[in-house]
């Protein structure tokens, strides 16, 4: 059996920011969400419609995103631009550690049928602070009687600096790798499972050292299944400032599932015209730097299962 599993950071998809211009505080919702249908507009109505169709463009079974505001933003965002319930039934996302509210979710058309939250977790009992600054969502799903594991991750970002940043990021690469081997024993790669997200760093050749993320991307029980297509085209951001084109979004698959794998995708449409280096069709009012879809590629595996 076929499935199309994706990630994406869908950028700030929030429901704040914007009054309607015909709000009134009498004014109510016939089912009760008055936040979103009433007082509140999309922040940018255009843009969720190209973020969208980057995600129709998928065809994907299973969407894990990144940067939604709350479950309701998402269940709202389902319904008013993705064809709603019919589309992906299942909904899933537990408010995590971001203090811009700013969390981890799940679109799926098959049954979740557990959902585990790591976001209390400390690496000390002295410690502050959280591990994770999101959360690591570990959610099994039942495709057609065989279930497969999801490790939704949002690392912490490169503000402040790659190397100042280094520490956290690395903290939540081992944590991920201790939640998979306690699950799974000390070969987890012969179950199957998939990391997959926002992990806000990269690797260099040569400069390896430098990353966060060899200690899981190059981890022997799983394949970086980006890496198969030409090094070129592996790139799913691009950050203008200083013209890089970067990957920060992986898709880990588990040895048992690598040899399933049978197409890998990086949608480009809705990536604004400033990224010259993608030069193919854009989605339509796609802008020079906005409206676009994120700053993001939504990226893809297929398995055959």
């Amino acid at each position: 059996m076929p499935i199309r599993i994706a990630s994406f950071n869908c950028e700030n998809l929030f429901a704040r920011f914007r009054f309607r211009d015909n709000y009134s505080p009498n004014d109510t919702s016939p089912d009760g969400f008055t936040i979103n249908d009433v007082t509140f507009n999309f922040y940018d109505r255009t843009q969720r419609h190209i973020t969208a169709n980057a995600i129709k463009a998928l065809k994907a079974d299973v969407v894990a995103l990144q940067e939604v505001e709350n479950l309701d933003v998402l269940k709202r965002f389902r319904s008013g631009f993705l064809g709603g319930y019919r589309a992906f039934p299942n909904a899933l996302l537990i408010d995590g550690n971001d203090p811009r509210y700013i969390d981890v979710a799940l679109l799926s058309r098959h049954p979740i049928v557990h959902a585990r939250s790591h976001q209390s977790l400390k690496a000390s009992p002295q410690s502050r602070s959280f591990i994770f600054s999101r959360d690591c969502l570990e959610v099994d799903i039942d495709f057609g009687g065989i279930e497969v594991t999801l490790y939704v991750n949002h690392f912490k970002s490169m503000l402040g600096g790659r190397s100042y940043t280094k520490k956290r990021r690395l903290l939540q690469v081992r944590k991920v790798r201790e939640l998979i081997t306690d699950r799974f024993g000390q070969q987890p790669g012969d179950h199957p499972f998939v990391v997959l997200g926002d992990f806000n760093d990269y690797i260099e050749h040569g400069q390896e050292n430098r990353s966060s993320l060899p200690e899981l991307v190059q981890w022997d029980q799983v394949e970086n299944v980006i890496e198969r297509m030409p090094e070129n085209e592996r790139w799913t951001h691009f950050y203008s400032r200083k013209r890089e084109y970067r990957q920060l979004d992986y898709i880990l698959v588990a040895n048992d599932l690598r040899q399933s794998v049978t197409a890998v995708e990086i949608e480009r449409r809705g990536m604004p015209l400033r990224a010259t280096q993608y030069t193919g069709s854009r989605f339509r009012n796609v802008g020079q730097d906005n409206p676009k879809a994120s700053d993001h590629c939504p990226i893809l595996v297929e398995l055959n299962i």
